[in-house]
């Protein structure tokens, strides 16, 4: 018999605390801050600003009549499907790809949790410098964010184990 090799599905808990911190901010948005209403958190470049997305990044498709809320559900579960076919195939100490895989996959369900629940993404963080707005954002956003970039960048700046497994 082969030899377990410990995979890296326990970095599911990273996905785990990034959706319910996703949730819990959600919550309180919802329940404390008014619509459309900019709060200063540091004036002149942070804003509290109760907003809500039907498309995608920057509201990409969030003017197609609806049919994009299901397109962008089946889109999050099929990648977060696909990460976490990834992290079952990934060695746990090898937390370059599987912290980043877990991210993407937190952020992704949380969003689509807001899309089933609601029919849009509440989005509550909105930076700013003078006139100059960055669109509005989440936690969920935020670590898919991080996730795609940790990816990028671990998947460009790492050496390809066949040419570390040479050198040995």
């Amino acid at each position: 018999m082969a030899p377990v090799r410990p995979n890296a599905l326990p970095w599911l808990v990273v996905s785990v605390v990034v959706i319910v911190l996703d949730q819990l901010t959600k919550m309180w948005v919802l329940s404390s801050l008014p619509e459309y209403t900019a709060i200063p958190v540091i004036e002149g470049f942070w804003n509290w600003y109760r907003t809500y997305n039907t498309g995608a990044a920057f509201s990409f498709l969030s003017d197609a009549g609806g049919w994009q809320k299901y397109f962008f559900v089946v889109l999050a579960v099929a990648i977060s499907g696909l990460l976490g076919w990834w992290l079952a195939r990934t060695p746990r100490r090898e937390w370059k790809s599987a912290l980043p895989y877990a991210l993407v996959i937190g952020g992704a369900v949380g969003n689509v949790i807001d899309r089933l629940m609601h029919g849009h993404v509440v989005d509550f963080i909105q930076w700013y410098w003078r006139d100059h707005y960055w669109p509005a954002f989440n936690v969920a956003d935020a670590a898919i964010v991080a996730g795609a970039i940790g990816i990028a960048a671990f998947g460009l700046f790492s050496k390809p184990a066949t040419a570390v497994a040479g050198r040995r």
